[in-house]
């Protein structure tokens, strides 16, 4: 490295001192001015090179150039004579001359810094995503916009191959084809949509560089267009929901003039389309005001208003609902219902009703009530059994609702729509029974005259059958039904051609099938088969919890059937009710409720606990220790009765308060203070 000594220290020599100081190859040994504010002898001194005022003092030093800065060329005589020959001692001269090319240099540069800078921000601030890559598929170039879509850094990603940006990129192909492909369909590997043109970098001489895309996230662009895609095939079918309805529609806008008319409506009104559409909506009206108005002014839904329209006076019925869109008021539309066609309907429909009231199920699932653990789980099983063809054994005491829950299974089936027969299987004698279940030929039952009869499994084909008390049958049935079960085939008395018959068969029995199983009055091969899906209905007395709701439910049935508006049951009421352990169950709850509605007055609308009929509550069970008494006052026949609930709840949880207050849907706090009332601590 050589030493260098600058003579001067003003623009000159600072110029030389900034660019030396930048070089790897020559070293600053001083700088001379007589003026030692001079800015070249500051920059000296932070640097810490040696500032002197006579460049004397460097005469024996091993100094290799000296810088003459000053300009002058008695200066430049001096140095010649004072420094060792081998010293290059650089004239003013050519100093200025190398100062020039300097601050040209510095000028260039800050202009290339700025272009390169305002580039850069053009660069980055472009919409469009930008990246370029070398022949060996090196990233060089990125924008902020492509980061933004890639969703990575500038600076990590530079240098990267271009497939660890974008896994499918096709600037690699690029580079070696020269070609530029333009509006390319891409998927990123974050599931944006890009749209790429790609093109080749070509240098001066006609070699290829690298290559280099723009693309644009069109991801919201496809999803825009898909709504109106959708938002067009919402409209079209709209319109054709409109036009092809069979009711009426009239559709205004704001200001109440006709919009939107359909066949219907120019089929009921006997106006056209010309003659309503722009005119105001008392146009069609021939005697009543307009509901669009009334509907426009109120912002309110108008309903079952009864009018004539058209120049025939029809009568209809309308119907008219705002069109509100982010609270603003568009218009209204209106439905006319024909009443000569709704009469003529409803007379249909009673028809109906009366052909198919005996072969169709009357409940639902929505028909049973009960919120207890063992209710919800009967219901579940029920409704899985419903979505299949498996043969069903509902088993529960007498009253539990065996029937309810058949007709729910079946109306919850794909075979709602086809008949539900009904049959009591106790009811009837083995012949007749025989008779009814399978038919008969005809002369072949004592009992009947003349002619043939198609057996219930007949009638009931694609439908269902409810076989109630299945544990009934003889012998000879059971063996019939059999083969119903096993071969889907049925065979009349008296008949030998089977009969095929689809039928989905649900059985019902109160009887202990497992003791007739041993006893051998019924078939245990029949019973595999009836077992198949059995689902056990709770007493009333292992889910009390359900005797308000249950009782809320009867009181709407009651009152239809009595004409009557009794309205609720007093809480005391309930309490009574649900100490009793029900062995009647839900039946024998609809008996006392039915007896207590009787005996209240006309204008009473709540059933209270004096209503109830005492003599028909039997004694509860010995565990609970209550026995009703009319001699006894009730309230403290009600203390009685709540102790021994709580005793009894009590002892079922081994003394758990928590639990008994869980069980008895009181509050903890309220358990303790009843407890101590009783006496029960």
């Amino acid at each position: 490295m050589q030493n260098v000594l600058i003579v001067g220290g003003g623009i000159g020599g600072s110029a030389i001192l900034k660019m030396l100081l930048e070089s790897d190859f020559l070293h600053v040994h001083g700088v001379v001015d007589i003026n030692l504010d001079a800015t070249a002898i500051h920059t000296a001194q932070k640097s810490g090179i040696r500032t002197v005022e006579t460049y004397r003092e460097f005469e024996k030093s091993d100094v290799d150039i000296v810088f003459n800065a000053t300009g002058s060329d008695e200066v430049q005589r001096d140095l010649q004579i004072h420094f060792l020959k081998k010293t290059v001692i650089i004239p003013g001269s050519i100093a200025n001359v190398l100062v020039n090319l300097l601050n040209e240099k510095e000028h260039f540069i800050t202009r290339l810094s700025e272009e390169s800078h305002k580039q850069k921000i053009i660069f980055n601030s472009i919409e469009e995503g930008m990246v370029g890559i070398d022949k060996n598929s090196r990233v060089i170039i990125l924008n902020k916009s492509a980061a933004r879509m890639l969703e990575v850094d500038i600076a990590s990603s530079i240098g990267l191959h271009i497939h660890e940006l974008i896994s499918m990129s096709e600037l690699p192909r690029i580079c070696e084809s020269g070609r530029t492909e333009l509006n390319k369909e891409l998927q990123l590997q974050n599931g944006s949509k890009i749209v790429t043109s790609r093109f080749p970098m070509i240098d001066e001489h006609g070699e290829i560089i690298g290559a280099f895309a723009v693309f644009k996230d069109i991801t919201e662009v496809v999803s825009l267009a898909e709504e109106i895609t959708d938002l067009k095939e919402v409209q079209t079918m709209l319109q054709a929901i409109i036009q092809s309805s069979d009711d009426a529609i009239s559709v205004v806008d704001e200001k109440g003039n006709g919009l939107i008319v359909n066949p219907a409506y120019t089929r009921i009104t006997g106006l056209q389309t010309e003659d309503v559409i722009g005119q105001p909506a008392s146009a069609d009206i021939s005697e009543g005001e307009s509901m669009h108005f009334k509907a426009l002014k109120t912002r309110k839904p108008v309903r079952g208003v009864k009018m004539k329209v058209g120049p025939a006076n029809r009568e209809v019925i309308v119907n008219v609902a705002p069109i509100i869109v982010d609270n603003k008021l568009k218009g209204s539309v209106g439905v006319i219902h024909d009443t000569t066609e709704i009469r003529s309907l409803m007379k249909e429909l009673d028809r109906a009703r009366s052909i198919i009231r005996t072969l169709e199920s009357k409940y639902t699932f929505d028909d049973i009530v009960g919120n207890s653990s063992e209710m919800q789980l009967s219901l579940q099983q029920a409704k899985l059994a419903a979505q299949t063809l498996v043969t069903v054994l509902l088993r529960g005491e007498s009253g539990t609702g065996k029937e309810l829950f058949a007709h729910a299974i079946h109306s919850a089936s794909d075979r709602k729509y086809n008949k539900f027969v009904r049959v009591n299987c106790a009811a009837l004698s083995e012949e007749i029974l025989e008779g009814e279940l399978f038919g008969y030929e005809e002369g072949a039952v004592p009992f009947a005259k003349s002619g043939e009869k198609r057996g219930l499994f007949e009638e009931a084909n694609n439908g269902s059958i409810f076989l109630d008390e299945i544990g009934e049958l003889s012998p000879a049935i059971q063996s019939k039904l059999l083969r119903v079960l096993q071969e889907h085939e049925t065979l009349r008395v008296g008949g030998t051609k089977p009969i095929p018959v689809n039928v989905r068969v649900i059985a019902s029995t109160n009887a202990n099938m497992e003791k007739a199983l041993l006893d051998g009055t019924f078939r245990e091969d029949l019973y595999y088969r009836l077992n198949r899906m059995p689902i056990l209905l709770p007493p009333l007395r292992s889910r009390k919890q359900d005797i308000p709701s249950i009782a809320e439910r009867l009181l709407l049935k009651l009152n239809q059937e009595y004409g009557r508006k009794v309205e609720a049951i007093t809480d005391k009421a309930l309490q009574l009710l649900r100490v009793y352990d029900w062995p009647g169950n839900v039946r024998e709850l609809e008996n006392v409720i039915s007896r207590s509605m009787i005996f209240m007055q006309m204008h009473e609308h709540v059933l209270t606990e004096k209503h109830i009929p005492l003599n028909m509550l039997k004694a509860a069970e010995a565990k609970n220790e209550v026995v009703v008494e009319a001699s006894v006052p009730l309230q403290e026949q009600l203390d009685t009765v709540e102790r021994a609930i709580l005793h009894h709840a009590l002892t079922q949880f081994k003394g758990n308060k928590s639990k008994t207050a869980k069980q008895l849907e009181i509050s903890l706090r309220t358990l303790y203070y009843k407890l101590e009332k009783y006496g029960l601590n």
